[in-house]
């Protein structure tokens, strides 16, 4: 078995998508964080729900959007001729909106942690909201932005239920590890599924790892 193409697509698909997610997913998060809109439950409980529903819930939704006959599907097709779902980028489609609440929720829990004095501080000593989102807001966040990074970067690579649903199983196109793994269950050649389960087991361990002692870095420092 080559198992170093399922395991580069699943690293290659969750760097993808964890950029994309602090992209969208910082303003989402600062807006969250700062608006007092009646609309605000209803935005954090749309965003949350990838927490609660079944991937395959998701997955079918997304499918139905992104395929074909959907909305989404129509467009894409439309301006790249060629079909969205059961393609990378579809995989990077379903893996976002999945992986979205382990992007906001941190980094909107950061920005709601700071201190509004310094902010308020910083626009009387004339530097412009802008500037005081990126020297003062951003630096402050850190550690909010780097556990909402790292948890999007490992949820994504463990996800099996929505990259089904969206992507299939296409050697080299969308057979990410988690998929490969339940290949070689199915074919019950457990060697190599143990393989590749050692991988995911240890890079899950280590971006756990990583957070725990980042944040305990940053509690010593303050």
């Amino acid at each position: 078995m080559n198992y170093f193409e399922p395991i580069w697509l699943s690293v290659k698909l969750s760097f993808v998508t964890t950029v994309f997610l602090i992209i969208f997913g910082i303003p989402i998060a600062f807006w969250l964080a700062n608006t007092k809109s009646r609309i605000k439950p209803i935005i954090e409980a749309i965003t949350a729900l990838p927490i609660v529903l079944p991937p395959t819930v998701i997955g079918f939704y997304i499918l139905l959007a992104i395929g074909q006959k959907g909305p989404i599907g129509k467009l894409y097709e439309s301006l790249f001729d060629t079909q969205l779902a059961f393609s990378f980028s579809g995989l990077v489609v379903g893996s976002f909106f999945y992986s979205l609440p382990f992007a906001v929720q941190p980094i909107q829990a950061a920005f709601e942690g700071v201190d509004k004095g310094l902010v308020e501080a910083s626009w009387t000593l004339g530097k412009s909201k802008r500037e005081t989102f990126y020297r003062i807001i951003i630096p402050m966040s850190k550690r909010g932005l780097i556990t909402g990074g790292v948890l999007s970067f490992a949820h994504t690579m463990g996800e099996f239920g929505v990259v089904l649903m969206v992507g299939g199983n296409i050697p080299g196109v969308t057979k990410v590890a988690s998929i490969a793994i339940y290949d070689e269950v199915q074919a019950m050649n457990y060697s190599e599924a143990n393989i590749l389960a050692l991988f995911m087991l240890f890079l899950s361990f280590s971006v756990l790892l990583l957070i725990y002692r980042f944040n305990k870095r940053v509690v010593q420092s303050v």
